[in-house]
């Protein structure tokens, strides 16, 4: 399949392309009301992280402009890694100083937002590198460099 960037992407790529754009992008935009209503869960993660509420806020916004580059072809390439970006973030916060389990008033989310932020970190690779031909300055690069035929 012949693209604007003048790349060939197969159509099983595309397929693959799309599945991650949209796990990514419904992951991050299911957080969204979470943080945006002040929800107990968000409100308790950044205030152990000394960010409350300008973290949770500021990183919505993010979170919602990732959401918007990945439904759009053209710009899925800068949202997958803005997604990853900001996973790298929350992964991060998980292992140094929220841990993998999350315990608010008792309940455990049993480690399910460290997995969300994981998937969603994959998946915004995964839509980095199949449409890294689209990344400004380095996206033709890239995919001429990953299609030139090797030397053996």
């Amino acid at each position: 399949m012949k693209h604007a960037e003048g790349t060939r992407r197969s159509r099983g790529a595309t397929t693959v392309a799309w599945i991650a754009q949209g796990i990514a992008a419904a992951i991050l935009g299911q957080t969204l009301f979470f943080k945006f209503s002040a929800a107990p869960e968000s409100v308790y993660i950044f205030t152990k992280l000394g960010a409350e509420p300008w973290g949770r806020i500021g990183s919505g916004v993010v979170e919602l402009i990732a959401v918007l580059l990945l439904l759009v072809p053209r710009t899925a390439a800068l949202g997958g890694l803005l997604a990853m970006g900001v996973m790298a973030g929350a992964l991060g916060s998980h292992l140094t100083q929220l841990g993998v389990e999350i315990v608010v008033n008792g309940e455990s989310d049993g480690g399910l937002l460290f997995g969300l932020a994981l998937v969603t970190f994959v998946a915004g690779g995964i839509v980095a590198w199949l449409r890294r031909a689209q990344l400004p300055i380095v996206g033709a690069r890239l995919a001429a460099r990953s299609t030139a035929p090797r030397a053996r």
